[in-house]
């Protein structure tokens, strides 16, 4: 598991970043059991495609975020970066906190706030709805 001086240093990994990608797209994409028909061209043609994201685990104390790397053969945890409190629980809450699941996208703002930390580009604007 990388530390965040480690993931500051390593640039083609933080390049890798997909800031747009959640848990909910990763199994779309990489898992044959995902939801299909929502994916449109959105998924995995070769075993050699992943994806590097982050996700926010509500069970973990003190709150950080873990840096994943899926593909279709496994996932593997890069990094865990520990975030302020008010941040993971405006995450948590803004994706609307559902008792059983757990794992959550990040708010823009923490995004931006993990981006800075770590030296890596802008994280693109999300697409108003």
């Amino acid at each position: 598991m990388l530390s965040t001086d480690e993931l500051k240093k390593n640039r083609n990994l933080v390049n890798e970043i997909d800031w747009n990608m959640t848990s909910e797209k990763a199994v779309d994409k990489y898992l044959e059991w995902g939801a299909g028909w929502t994916r449109g061209h959105e998924f995995a043609r070769s075993g050699d495609e992943f994806s590097v994201y982050f996700v926010l685990y509500d069970w973990e104390r003190p709150y950080q975020v873990t840096l994943l790397k899926r593909s279709s053969k496994d996932v593997e945890e890069i990094a865990k970066i520990e975030v302020p409190e008010d941040m993971a629980k405006k995450s948590i809450y803004e994706f609307g906190k559902r008792p059983g699941v757990g794992v959550y996208p990040l708010i823009y703002e923490l995004k931006c706030w993990l981006s800075d930390l770590i030296n890596g580009p802008p994280v693109p604007e999300e697409e108003l709805a």
